[in-house]
């Protein structure tokens, strides 16, 4: 049986129904067509599927669908700026070499949105710890923490 939810993703409402098994990448990546955010393991070691729920870093893949109802949820396609201009953090990821094959790189960078928006000025060891649910099997971390550093120091610079 479905439930018609609504929420505000990437800043719009939507309205969509959902069966109660469904977990909120599948609403995402089905009905929605949002594949920007990536069913890795589905049991939330990989960080793969990484979404921002009002605020927190979430993995989609075991948070329950219903749940969104009335939550403000952000993807990695909600950071695009105007003409799909690349936000900060992704341009840091893209400047630091901190993409390889690409498939953590949504879960990484909305993890680090997360950090920064709660944090503008973290340490490495912050870093580190915001990063920790999110598996790369390419670069290694050196690379995607310089990215969030770099990120960090330009937001500060815009503010």
């Amino acid at each position: 049986m479905k439930t018609e939810i609504s929420f505000f993703l990437n800043g719009s409402k939507v309205i969509v129904p959902v069966d109660g098994h469904h977990c909120l990448i599948d609403i995402l990546r089905g009905p929605l067509g949002l594949t920007g955010t990536n069913e890795g393991c589905r049991e939330g070691e990989c960080g793969a599927c990484t979404v921002i729920v009002d605020g927190l870093a979430v993995n989609s893949c075991l948070y329950p669908a219903l749940e969104a109802e009335g939550k403000n949820i952000t993807t990695i396609e909600g950071l695009q700026g105007p003409g799909n201009e690349l936000s900060l953090i992704q341009q840091a990821f893209v400047d630091n070499g901190a993409i390889q094959c690409g498939f953590c790189t949504p879960g990484m960078i909305m993890s680090a949105k997360a950090l920064l928006d709660s944090n503008p000025d973290p340490s490495e060891e912050d870093i580190l710890e915001a990063l920790l649910g999110n598996l790369c099997r390419c670069t290694g971390y050196v690379q995607i923490v310089d990215a969030v550093k770099q990120a960090a120091d330009k937001l500060k610079d815009k503010s």
